[in-house]
């Protein structure tokens, strides 16, 4: 993100100084051949001309900082194209300069690349918010794509980052927070832990300026007492490596003070309580070494009982590998120490940027492959289901802060879910169809429900079924973003076309009920194709699906529409049925129109049963058409269906039940009983005894006197069986009254 600039004129000395920071970067670019060289030189160059005349808050020019974070790109070793994208990443926000123009001038991929790193400021948002989150997923698509695009906006923000104090102090806060937020995660995420560390410290400095300095000063002073500690701990542990003739380079690292900071707000700790404020990194030249190292480290200190970690065998998500043990040294002093090979070493400092240091030694190398691909995928296919800015970026915050479990499959597969994760994120994580066919699970061998959350260790095998669906309160308690993105798309697209369905249905009706028989409308006829066309511009809809769509789920009235086309039908001189009409409108009121919705129960969630009144077959039934909400059902003498019939009549449409419900339904009793001892159990017997399942018991919090009332949801066929299940209950002894409960007027 480039701070404001001010035109102004540059000075000789100004272009001097532009001139000797190519000469800088121009250095670092030994691993390039000497055309890439060139290549790179040119965008400098037309940057350097793009951003004439523009200065920075410290009064440099502003090429300076293209070259700054070119700098840092080539410390990574990116290639040419990354390195000319770096130099003119703010081009096309800065300097009008367009997308075919750089195309034209340095090819299709650098201007990808520019393009993924751009900010949508000529945008226009309801929020900053909605900016912001709209930005951001522009980003990290292009990330998914080329991890590069991240890469180059990392190193952005880390000059930025370190030039912030000459912006102004209001511009502090805002900065500060967004990089603690949410870059230095992302790059925690692809496991550059050198750029995450300072991104943390510069934006503590920032956010809590005194707070900083107070712990600059103690820090300093610590490590002046313990600094004759830390030569005792290095020279003694190099000493035992050299008697065991294991060759080794042990570093002393500090922990920053974003970390120490982090840890005194979070535990309550004063400074004096953080005794773990220095650790060693001990760099060993194979896999077996690190592991012997471990012995000898044990036999020189004591080490800190459950403080030894193995990622060297399990990796974090983000490729790093390590052994990491806590000692106790000299003085009671605690010291960890991380062995790792040379290759760990880097991925470990620059995660996915390893990629590029590793090809520019080693041409044919893959150690890439596994680095963070998996997250960048997954990005790629939350985008897939998720077309709202705001909710694509909930779902990529939660995939950033992923203290991490390993779970194993099966097959012994290792995976990594982030801590809290689910069964169900789980059965995502394998595979999109065991997700949405997912019914139980099993966890080591025994059967757990799908909410359970996942354990170090645990071996898991999801149970499936073809005809399963996701479950909509899955949602409240899954925890990836790729299973919650998921579950919605799944539900959306089940919603539109039940409700298509439903829509279907109710414009026949409204059809019939104008003496139009649905079948003389086919879309497959081509004489009255031109006539839906009318209808389409008279709706606004782009299609007849979509038409049916707003029918089903309210957004549109059905006989409104039935009496628009029988006038497109009397413009062409076609007239309606009148035998069909006459039927349809004038037949008994207690009987049901042959063109009524008739409902089984199969019609999901575009159509739901009231739960003020909980109607059941054999029940009078009307439908309330909600608005954009699809059809609630209700009986014919719920009170609030009543007071919506006064207020909303022409939202009633006529329903009826099928011959053949294929579920059952549920509908409330509340049971009166003496209280005694297995009272509660008879009664569940006695409805277990008629077939009925119990879906919720309720005996209140009011403590039992001579009698208690016990309020069941049971689930039954129709009223048929209601009677006999309430039947069964009277007989039992110690009931008192049985009755099913409505709403009350």
């Amino acid at each position: 993100m480039p701070t404001s600039v001010v035109p102004r004129k540059p000075t000789p000395a100004a272009a001097n100084a532009a001139a000797a920071s190519f000469a800088a970067l121009t250095a670092k670019l030994d691993y390039l051949s000497a055309a890439d060289i060139e290549h790179v030189r040119q965008a400098y160059r037309f940057a350097d001309q793009a951003h004439l005349g523009q200065l920075r808050n410290s009064g440099e020019p502003y090429i300076t900082h293209p070259i700054a974070v070119a700098q840092q790109c080539a410390e990574w070793k990116l290639d040419a194209q990354a390195l000319m994208a770096a130099l003119l990443h703010d081009a096309i926000e800065d300097c009008a300069v367009t997308k075919p123009e750089l195309i034209e001038r340095f090819g299709a991929p650098v201007a990808e690349l520019v393009d993924g790193l751009t900010k949508l400021e000529k945008l226009e948002f309801n929020t900053r918010e909605e900016n912001q989150a709209e930005s951001f997923r522009k980003m990290l698509l292009a990330m998914a794509r080329d991890v590069r695009v991240i890469l180059i906006k990392l190193a952005d923000r880390m000059h930025n980052m370190r030039t912030l104090s000459d912006a102004p102090r209001s511009k502090w806060k805002r900065i500060a927070s967004e990089t603690l937020d949410i870059y230095a995660p992302i790059a925690h995420r692809l496991g550059l832990n050198s750029t995450y560390r300072e991104l943390q410290d510069r934006s503590f400095q920032h956010l809590h300026p005194w707070r900083y300095a107070i712990l600059t000063k103690a820090l300093t002073r610590a490590r002046g007492r313990r600094r004759d500690v830390i030569k005792r701990v290095q020279s003694e542990v190099e000493a035992a490596f050299a008697s065991a003739q294991i060759a080794v380079r042990v570093y002393g690292r500090e922990k920053t003070l974003y970390s120490i900071y982090h840890k005194m707000d979070q535990k309550h700790f004063s400074f004096a309580q953080v005794t773990d404020l220095y650790g060693f990194r001990v760099i060993l030249p194979d896999v077996t070494a690190c592991y012997s190292a471990m012995g000898i480290l044990h036999q020189l200190y004591k080490p800190l009982p459950g403080k030894f970690k193995d990622y060297i065998a399990i990796p974090k998500v983000n490729g790093y590998q390590s052994l990491h043990t806590t000692l106790v040294g000299p003085f009671g002093t605690n010291i960890e120490f991380q062995m790792r090979t040379d290759a760990m070493h880097v991925v470990a400092e620059a995660g996915v940027a390893a990629h590029w240091l590793y090809k520019a030694s080693d041409p044919n190398s893959d150690t890439s492959q596994r680095l963070g691909t998996k997250w960048l995928q997954s990005l790629l296919d939350i985008q897939q289901e998720t077309h709202d800015a705001a909710e694509f970026w909930d779902h990529v915050k939660i995939d950033l802060f992923p203290e991490a479990v390993y779970v194993f499959t099966p097959k012994s597969q290792i995976m990594a879910m982030p801590r809290g994760a689910t069964i169900v994120d789980f059965a995502y994580a394998i595979h999109s169809d065991v997700g949405h066919h997912a019914i139980a699970a099993k966890v080591n061998g025994e059967q757990v429900t799908l909410r359970t959350e996942l354990l170090n260790g645990d071996v898991i095998e999801v149970i499936t079924s073809p005809v399963s669906t996701p479950n909509p309160a899955w949602l409240g308690f899954v925890r990836t973003g790729k299973a919650r993105s998921k579950i919605r798309h799944y539900l959306k697209s089940m919603a539109l076309t039940e409700s298509q369905e439903l829509g279907e249905k109710m414009l026949a009706q409204a059809l019939r009920a104008e003496g139009i028989d649905r079948q003389r409308l086919s879309a497959d006829d081509g004489a009255h194709h031109a006539k839906w066309e009318k209808i389409l511009r008279f709706t606004g809809n782009r299609s007849r699906a979509e038409l049916l769509t707003d029918i089903g789920m309210g957004k549109r009235i059905a006989s409104m529409i039935a009496k628009r086309i029988v006038t497109f039908l009397a413009e062409d001189g076609e007239k309606p049925d009148a035998l069909l009409m006459s039927r349809e409108r004038y037949i008994p009121h207690e009987s049901v129109s042959q063109g009524g919705l008739v409902l089984d129960g199969s019609e999901g969630g575009s159509v739901q049963f009231a739960r003020c009144c909980c109607p059941i077959p054999g029940d009078g039934i009307v439908g309330y058409l909600g608005r954009g909400e699809g059809l609630f059902v209700h009986t014919d003498d719920c009170a609030v269906a009543k007071r919506l019939q006064q207020r909303d009549s022409e939202r009633f449409i006529a329903v009826d039940w099928s011959d053949e419900p294929a579920r059952t339904f549920e509908t409330n009793l509340l049971v009166t009983v003496s209280n005694g001892k297995g009272v509660l159990a008879k009664v569940a017997t006695a409805l277990a005894g008629a077939e009925v399942d119990i879906t919720h018991v309720d005996m209140g919090h009011e403590p039992a006197n001579g009698a208690t009332d016990l309020r069941f949801t049971v689930a039954v066929r129709d009223r048929i069986h209601l009677a006999a299940a309430m039947r069964n209950v009277r007989r039992t002894q110690a009931v008192l009254r049985v009755q099913r409960v409505k709403a009350s007027a």
